[in-house]
């Protein structure tokens, strides 16, 4: 049973730690190893006094248990009994003098007492005895400060000295993660766990990392793997649920989740994770049911309300408006904690019209996100200089004929929040197309050629080196996307970033169909604004820096049709709301798809649907969503000023009042 617990205890399952603790008490109620281990866990929940309570029972019969002098230290620590903490953390100290974890905690007490000169004496006495976690330490302080080169020199340096140094080994993985960089924490990662294969932090890391390359296969083992070793851990089953969601197993990641739940009934993430899972299948009432356990169970996790407000459907109450407002302020809670109540909470004052305290939240969030996210608008503009600069007509010209001439797939394009989970919606309606959702095959094509380098050269440039092999690229596209197929002669692909690769698709998948979803500059971009985005589309986050992506796609979008006049349907959504039929008969003709009239009923259509308009095409269509923009126009205009060019072509009554 101890054995158990403290599995409950390193995994970070507290509650279940606490429950098997108390069970074992419950028989034997002087087993003072079971009681320190409580009182551990107590403490990692915040319980501080009830820790305080079991830990002094078993100082008081037992006065030189070292774990139970520490344990009561950072109890009373957290409780502001700083003095009490120091002589507590000083006794372990003599109990253990070679302890460099002692000193450590001594010296994190003096510093919140605010003896400066203490608190450094105390962790200079901890790195005499320990020097590489002096090393470490530092290394981890550069991460924070986004210094990340700093620390793989010390990393790297730990490692030379120590090559099978497994901390050193994992902390450069996360380093690759933090830089964007998967593929090389995946390869981090798992030398972590061959060099420690019990390491349980280190195999979920690492299967984090390859569900975000792709690497779904592998990352499932991993996870049974460790299942098999670990079987009473909820947070494995959590990951593994997430796996099946990647690859569209809905149902199967729901029962994934129950299991983590059913292991521990208030697991966060399985319950938030499980809630997304039954949103994308359709099953709202149930889904709006797992967020509110959520967060009756924990309330202050903010993505629970972020999720019923991504609902776009759902109302928030009087009392759960009053609990985001006490949350976003509250700087002892994580930023991205704060992101998603901030970000959920405008949206509840948008649905009660109230839209400048609605922005003032979209705002906060944004501003608080966006030092999270990596994006550099030089670098997306030279990429798409690169792009047209070697995607020519000439280019075309010369290759005609050499890509794979399947017309299976049916891409939809364009900025987010601009129609095109609609679009898809529409072409999943027919018999003859497999809805699938926002796949990551193409971005592998380019990495596959990025890797390659024909003759030197990545992405754009190598593909003038590829003639006839363009078809094998195409087929591999194919191969690559049958696992989200269900047997019909077409399907889609709806990345919306994809639209930089029209380029590509026409090389290597000729006879392929692209869509583009359009709509109003100002109603795309403020979408994107207010949506809070799982990853991915760093470049929202900052009103001007998002009207300058907007400049980039249009001028992608102006090339492709340029130089490729056939190939790209622009699909408007404003007109496809005026005048459903005839705008969805251009959609099915343009995709050579025979008419069939259950596509004007695309919201009876049954499937998974991933996106944050889910439940919005679940139904008719209406016109609400149009020029919505205008609620904010009065905040919007340091946008505006970026989009001027392209707002001043649009009829005067679309063109916000300080351009008129």
């Amino acid at each position: 049973m101890f054995d158990l617990a403290l599995g409950y205890l390193k995994g970070r399952e507290f509650e279940m730690a606490a429950d098997l603790c108390r069970d074992a008490l419950l028989d034997a109620p002087r087993d003072d190893k079971m009681r320190v281990l409580l009182g551990t866990v107590l403490v990692r929940q915040n319980k501080f006094a009830q820790a305080e309570k079991e830990l002094r029972d078993v100082i008081s019969r037992f006065p030189e248990i070292p774990k139970a002098h520490r344990e009561l230290g950072n109890a009373l620590i957290a409780q502001g009994k700083g003095d009490a903490a120091i002589a507590c953390y000083k006794r372990v100290i003599e109990l253990t003098p070679d302890n460099a974890a002692a000193h450590r905690d001594l010296a994190m007490a003096y510093k919140t007492l605010g003896r400066s000169d203490d608190a450094e004496r105390a962790l200079d006495e901890s790195f005499e005895l320990d020097p590489e976690r002096k090393e470490l330490v530092l290394a981890l302080e550069h991460q924070r400060a986004g210094e990340f080169g700093k620390a793989e020199i010390i990393c790297r340096d730990i490692l030379r000295r120590d090559p099978r140094n497994v901390n050193a080994t994992r902390m450069l993985g996360m380093l690759a993660r933090d830089l964007g960089k998967n593929r090389l924490a995946a390869r981090m990662l798992r030398n972590a766990v061959k060099l420690a294969p019990d390491f349980f932090g280190a195999r979920l890391d690492l299967a984090r990392a390859l569900i975000e390359i792709d690497e779904l296969d592998e990352c499932e083992q991993l996870l049974k793997d460790t299942i098999r070793m670990q079987p009473d851990m909820p947070a494995t089953f959590s990951v593994l649920g997430n796996l099946y969601s990647k690859r569209g197993q809905f149902e199967q990641a729901v029962e994934t989740f129950e299991e983590a739940i059913r292991l521990q009934p208030n697991h966060g993430p399985s319950l938030a994770a499980m809630g997304h899972a039954l949103k994308t299948i359709g099953r709202q009432e149930q889904s709006i049911d797992t967020y509110r356990d959520c967060i009756t169970r924990h309330p202050e996790f903010g993505e629970a309300y972020w999720a019923l407000a991504n609902l776009k459907t759902f109302r928030f109450s009087d009392d759960e408006i009053a609990t985001m407002e006490s949350h976003i302020d509250n700087e002892k809670l994580p930023d991205e904690t704060r992101v998603n109540f901030n970000y959920a909470l405008g949206k509840a004052y948008e649905d009660r019209e109230d839209y400048d305290r609605a922005f003032a939240c979209y705002d906060k969030g944004n501003k608080l996100r966006r030092p999270y996210e990596n994006y550099d608008p030089v670098q997306t503009e030279t990429v798409h200089d690169q792009i047209i600069e070697t995607i020519t007509p000439e280019l075309l010209q010369a290759n005609s004929g050499f890509g794979e001439p399947d017309p299976a797939p049916l891409f939809v394009v364009g900025l987010p929040r601009s129609g095109s989970t609609l679009i898809e919606q529409i072409l999943a309606s027919h018999s003859q197309v497999d809805g699938t959702h926002e796949l990551p095959d193409l971005p592998r094509i380019i990495r596959a050629i990025n890797e390659q380098r024909p003759q030197g050269d990545g992405y754009p440039q190598g593909l003038r080196h590829y003639g006839k092999e363009l078809k094998e690229l195409g087929r591999q596209y194919l191969e690559w996307t049958e696992r989200y197929r269900k047997g019909a002669p077409h399907f889609t692909d709806k990345m919306p970033n994809n639209f930089a690769s029209i380029g590509l698709i026409a090389l290597i998948l000729p006879n392929a169909k692209v869509v583009n979803a359009r709509r109003h500059p100002l109603d795309s971009c403020m979408g994107c604004y207010k949506q809070l985005f799982y990853k991915g589309q760093s470049f929202t986050y900052d009103l001007v820096e998002l009207g300058e992506y907007y400049l980039e796609y249009q001028r992608m979008m102006d090339y492709w049709h340029e130089i490729l006049p056939h190939m790209v349907l622009d699909v408007h959504y404003e007109q496809m709301v005026a005048d459903q039929e005839n705008q969805t008969r251009r959609l099915i003709e343009h995709c050579a798809l025979p008419w069939e009239d259950q596509v004007l009923k695309f919201y009876e259509t049954d499937r998974a649907v991933i996106t944050a308009s889910s439940e919005q095409v679940r139904q008719p269509i209406y016109s609400k969503s149009v020029a919505s923009w205008r609620r904010f126009e009065a905040h919007l205009e340091p946008l505006i000023e970026v989009l001027e060019p392209l707002l001043r072509k649009l009829p005067s009554d679309q063109q916000p009042a300080i351009l008129r």
